[in-house]
């Protein structure tokens, strides 16, 4: 255990107790040692109207990612119109008793719509029964 003498610095016994940000004294507080963790990082920050190089990287990644995503979005959107538009023609469909016909961009569509709800339902499926099993008297 490291006692405090004059002229040495004190340090922490745990290695992840540091400090994230050196700020002058708010309010006549001196700061104080936080545990280096994301929430303890955040709190901290929050409390003195500072934020970290990292939270500010982070910050800035999470609104180009988003920005990302919304562009493909668009893109996305803009693909679905242009295959929508060329591919109005109808044709035919056979079915097990008989036959019909029907606009190409309908029966995309609804495959499309099909294969996307049978993929979930079977993840759910198989989610469900490859669950961890229960601990007796858990109640969640």
């Amino acid at each position: 255990m490291l006692t405090k003498t004059p002229g040495t610095p004190v340090r922490s016994s745990t290695p992840e107790a540091t400090r994230d940000t050196i700020a002058a004294p708010v309010g006549g507080q001196l700061p104080v040692e936080t545990p280096n963790t994301v929430r303890a990082r955040e709190a901290a920050a929050a409390a003195n109207g500072t934020e970290t190089r990292v939270e500010h990287f982070r910050r800035k990644a999470l609104r180009g990612r988003l920005h990302g995503y919304a562009i493909g979005a668009v893109a996305l959107v803009a693909v679905l119109i242009a295959l929508a538009a060329s591919n109005t023609a109808y044709v035919k469909v056979n079915w097990l008793i008989g036959s019909s016909r029907v606009s190409l961009v309908w029966l995309v569509l609804a495959a499309a719509i099909l294969g996307w709800v049978l993929g979930l339902v079977t993840s759910a499926r198989l989610n469900w029964r490859t669950r961890a099993p229960r601990r007796n008297g858990a109640t969640s």
